[in-house]
């Protein structure tokens, strides 16, 4: 004989002790499976960190210590091994790339201390001058130029001097004195050099360079390159010199 209210009861308290028991295999699951992938993590970043003798060391003893009635498959060793193998290749490849690199700056800072004293030229439009001293430069002019004009003007733009090199072609020298327009010397200062020239009855603008003195090479931050230091021109990358005399 059942009775109606006991019998709910009890089927009331199965079913939230089932739920309960569910609850609890769902959370188990959950923090084991959160477990097992904070230990994959862990493993994988060892196993990054493994040098090519940890991994022949940890080989060794895997084969030693194996089931022989399940042996493991040496290709899947030989793969890893491959991988390990390149990567360490690259890293020797760097370093002695980078050791080379090192070496060649130094020679060539040795090479370019050489220059000390030279004339450089490069391409630049306003240079530093010094009173009782010349001014020396080049223009790139284009085939079929009737005249070059080269414009010489101080820091306020104003017109100092101006040197007439007639028809030219290619890289065509100039060089000023210091005079200006009214017969005086220029005082020392910044001035800039501009060149007109005539192409075939066209106005154009050729290529201006003009020289430096060096005074010391310097080597470049972290390898950059070498840099001429020049008192007219400034500092000057031994990569943009055309010309040295």
């Amino acid at each position: 004989m059942s009775i109606p209210g006991v019998t709910n009861n009890a089927q009331a308290s199965a079913a939230a002790a089932a739920n309960a028991a569910n609850a609890a295999s769902s959370s188990s699951s959950n923090s084991s499976s959160a477990s097992s992938t904070a230990a994959s993590a862990a493993a994988a970043a060892s196993v990054a960190a493994l040098s090519v003798n940890d991994f022949l060391t940890l080989m060794t003893a895997q084969l030693q210590n194996q089931d022989p009635t399940q042996p493991l498959d040496p290709s899947t060793f030989v793969t890893q091994l491959a991988q390990f193998g390149t990567v360490s290749g690259i890293d020797a490849m760097q370093t002695s790339l980078s050791s080379l690199s090192s070496t060649l700056l130094s020679n060539q800072a040795l090479s370019s201390a050489s220059l000390v004293g030279h004339s450089v030229m490069t391409q630049a439009s306003s240079a530093q001058y010094t009173s009782g001293q010349s001014l020396t430069g080049a223009v790139q002019a284009a085939s079929g130029t009737s005249g070059v004009t080269i414009n010489i003007t101080n820091a306020n733009g104003t017109l100092v001097q101006q040197l007439s090199l007639g028809a030219s072609s290619g890289m065509t020298q100039f060089t000023w004195d210091g005079s200006t327009l009214a017969g005086t010397q220029a005082p020392s200062g910044t001035y800039n050099v501009q060149a007109v020239a005539d192409v075939n009855g066209v106005a154009s603008a050729p290529t201006v360079y003009l020289s430096g003195t060096v005074s010391s090479v310097s080597l470049g931050s972290r390898g950059s390159g070498i840099t001429l230091n020049t008192p007219q021109l400034g500092s000057v990358a031994l990569a943009n010199v055309t010309q040295v005399d």
